[in-house]
């Protein structure tokens, strides 16, 4: 892979009705946001997962690969719509300790839609000069239904490790550590995992729904967007769930934009999102006032940030540098991971890590991997972790915490059932 360049084509096609009819139902590979997206076709031409050496982070060490490749590239792309081209979709663990892997996956085809633009790309090794097989969509298997249960992580011990986390707190370790629980269960083996990701994708519409390696879910926190040398992130912390009627939703809506509580928590998110992107970016800016971003279940505080790209940095570069994000770790960030480290019974794996795509000029999309599961195809079924967290500061009650995760877990138990 390393010694061998690749020849990529784009081309525009006729209107696509359902890009994931055309993906594997075992493991579809997939970035959808209300419709327009990009769908992986047939095997993957190559899976990189990097294990560097001790010290250098898994996702620096696919930057350094990444590079490589699109430099020996052949790209033809007369297309040049976000997602044409070479593209690798990817998902990072949330931490360098973690025993799951960091991917990056080189289809060997590409559907992608663009507003009222279809586009399909061929890559192929260059001493590989076979013509690719005709487009063929594969019917969808039987709806399936799968059960999650408690995890390593009770409801119990999960107030538990809150009330842990608040004397910490209270000690001055840290100001906010973001804990997280898990649920496990399994799916029929041979499940048609394709459709989750439509039942996620049509549900959520506003989220970025994605599969990659078995990691699916469906994420309302852009990371980091890169596209012609324009950085945009949104930073997402403080959260309430949606109110029963209208006015139960007004009340709900006017308490978040209101909480104290809530308000420093995004606070502390979007210094940390600015700290990161400053030594990356030319000019950058972010909104004053958060806003309250509306979903199915949910509201989120949320603060938009853009900025321009420094010379000769790529979307993959922006992810090393921002992950973990306060939202997702908490802050001082050390010391939170030190804390999640502590106070969570599991391996976190991919749950809060990047997840999305890269082309070869360092574009790309990526999204913090939330409202999401993990699916490991096991003997005789496919075993689901799904994980949910919420952000602890000083005030936060361990019942509230326990209800916030709960209404993070809805989105994918509900798409499960």
């Amino acid at each position: 892979m390393h010694t061998t360049h690749l020849v990529v084509e784009t081309r525009e096609i006729d209107p696509v009705e359902d890009l994931l009819a055309y993906a594997d139902p075992a493991r579809p590979l997939a970035w959808l946001r209300r419709g327009d997206g990009i769908v992986a076709v047939g095997e993957p031409l190559a899976e990189l997962r990097p294990r560097p050496a001790a010290g250098t982070p898994r996702s620096q060490a696919l930057a350094t690969v990444w590079r490589g490749i699109s430099a020996q590239a052949e790209i033809s792309d007369p297309v040049g719509l976000p997602g044409t081209g070479l593209v690798a979709f990817g998902a990072f663990a949330f931490d360098e300790e973690s025993a799951a892997d960091s991917v990056l996956i080189v289809p060997t085809r590409v559907l992608g839609r663009h507003g009222h633009r279809f586009w399909e790309t061929r890559i192929r090794l260059a001493s590989d000069p076979r013509a690719a097989t005709p487009l063929a969509t594969q019917p969808y298997g039987p709806h399936w239904a799968g059960t999650v249960g408690p995890g390593a992580q009770s409801p119990q011990g999960y107030q538990d490790s809150v009330r842990r986390a608040l004397t910490r707190i209270a000690d001055g370790e840290l100001s906010k550590v973001v804990l997280a629980r898990d649920l496990i269960g399994t799916i029929p083996a041979g499940s048609d995992l394709r459709r989750l990701v439509r039942a996620l994708s049509t549900g959520y519409p506003d989220t970025w729904a994605f599969a990659v390696d078995g990691l699916i879910g469906a994420s309302p926190e852009t990371l980091v967007t890169v596209q012609q040398g324009t950085v945009t992130a949104r930073v997402l912390a403080g959260t309430i769930g949606r109110g029963a009627d209208a006015d139960a939703d007004t009340e709900a809506s006017t308490h978040l934009a209101s909480s104290t509580k809530d308000l420093d928590e995004h606070q502390y998110a979007v210094q940390s999102v600015l700290a990161s992107l400053r030594a990356h970016t030319r000019a950058l800016a972010a909104s004053e006032q958060p806003f309250l971003l509306k979903l199915p279940n949910l509201f989120h505080l949320a603060t938009d940030v853009e900025g321009e790209l420094a010379d000769g940095e790529s979307a993959l570069d922006l992810v090393r540098a921002l992950h973990p994000t306060a939202a997702v770790a908490g802050t001082p960030t050390p010391a939170a991971i030190a804390a999640i480290r502590d106070l969570e019974p599991f391996d976190r794996g991919r749950y809060a890590g990047p997840v999305g795509w890269v082309d070869a000029e360092g574009n790309g999309e990526w999204a913090i991997a939330l409202r999401c599961a993990q699916f490991v195809a096991e003997a005789d079924a496919i075993g689901v972790t799904a994980y949910a967290g919420a952000g602890i500061v000083a005030g936060s009650d361990p019942e509230s915490e326990l209800l916030e995760t709960r209404v993070k877990f809805r989105p994918l138990v509900d798409a499960l059932a």
